[in-house]
């Protein structure tokens, strides 16, 4: 049977007349890389606080490992919260960094010496316990605070937008740094991030926070090629969106007409009636440029190229609809050459029929 590190259930916190987390419940499976991600002030960090102590829930509980820890003070909950600001001591080197906790749990100083140099290797800084926090790189500092944590051995890891505050190449490494330091030590992890790709790429499992309610809760995979919600399309990478209405339903296809009066064909997983307002997503790498003639399941239209966004594998072009005034992103794929296209060409784009993502408005 699966060990449950964390358990949230049914958690509400409100200030004032503002409800900043409401009825929130999931559980974390023991090793689980857990993230929570979702705009600011969507209620994440709240959240973070009440489990790690900081902050009392007004109703609902929290269990680490089947042992509720309402009314447990933080320094006595077997949980440890790495902030963006890492509050590393810069008069003290690494080694007396990563003991100070240990210290004032009053251990053997024996100990101490044995603990800190075991997770120095763990988290691949071995004999840097005597360099100054000064002397460190930004990386080599958020593993020391990393390493700070998980030499309280807490249960479970609470780290709030660790990564903030480093510059986006090193922000990149990072995230593999620590997913794969996460592996290899065993920790749960719960991430809270602003930031989809930290979310995507370190996570087993993801949820997509709005107004202080979950709006999904699955893994990245899923929340990417199948969202349940119009905010989770919206917020989960990339998309287009187009407003209109079911004009006509047959075979299992919605005939959807859009606002500035495209038609287009969609395959949904979930069939609406004729009349129904809808909102309809596509992402970028879905669309083909200048698509085969022989692809007969296609949406067609053409499309003037506005710009076009070089950014090595995730180059785009910025297109506006011949017919109207929008502006759709088309991505760029690495599998052939564009060169051709410049700024104002006429190009064809497809679609096909399964690839549009379709909400009731």
């Amino acid at each position: 049977m699966m060990q449950i590190d964390l358990s949230v259930k049914n958690i509400v916190k409100t200030f004032q007349k503002f409800t900043a987390v409401e009825n929130v419940s999931f559980d974390v499976p023991q090793g689980n890389f857990f993230s929570i991600l979702g705009p600011s002030g969507c209620g994440k960090t709240t959240l973070l606080r009440m489990i790690a102590g900081f902050t009392e829930p007004d109703r609902g509980d929290i269990e680490i490992r089947g042992k509720s820890v309402l009314g447990t003070p933080p320094n006595k909950r077997p949980v440890n919260l790495i902030f963006q600001h890492l509050a590393l001591f810069p008069m003290m080197n690494v080694s007396q960094n990563i003991a100070f906790g240990l210290q004032r749990r009053r251990e053997n100083r024996t100990d101490i010496a044995t603990k800190v140099e075991a997770i120095l290797e763990r988290v691949g800084l071995p004999g840097f316990g005597e360099k100054k926090i000064d002397q460190l790189s930004g990386g080599q500092q958020q593993r020391v605070a990393i390493a700070r944590s998980l030499v309280m051995d807490p249960t479970v890891l609470l780290l709030d937008e660790p990564l903030g505050a480093l510059d986006l190449k090193l922000r990149d490494q990072m995230k593999v740094e620590l997913k794969k330091l996460q592996s290899q030590v065993g920790t749960t992890f719960v991430y809270i991030t602003h930031d989809q790709s930290e979310a995507l790429v370190m996570s087993d499992h993801v949820a997509v926070m709005n107004a202080g309610r979950f709006e999904q809760m699955d893994t990245p995979q899923n929340l990417y090629s199948d969202p349940r919600t119009p905010f989770v399309a919206r917020f989960v990478g990339e998309n287009n969106a187009w407003s209109g209405r079911v004009v006509r339903v047959d075979d299992q296809l919605m005939h959807v007409e859009t606002d500035e009066g495209q038609l287009f064909l969609v395959k949904p997983k979930q069939i609406l009636s004729q009349g129904t307002k809808v909102d309809l997503f596509l992402r970028p790498e879905a669309m083909l440029i200048q698509p085969d003639q022989s692809l007969s399941k296609l949406n067609r239209f053409e499309v003037v190229v506005k710009a076009i966004l070089f950014d090595g594998a995730n180059s785009r072009l910025l297109v506006n609809l011949s017919q109207s005034n929008r502006e759709i992103l088309i991505a760029l794929p690495q599998n052939r050459q564009y060169d051709h296209i410049r700024v104002a060409d006429k190009v064809e784009v497809g679609w096909d029929l399964n690839s549009g993502i379709c909400f009731q408005r």
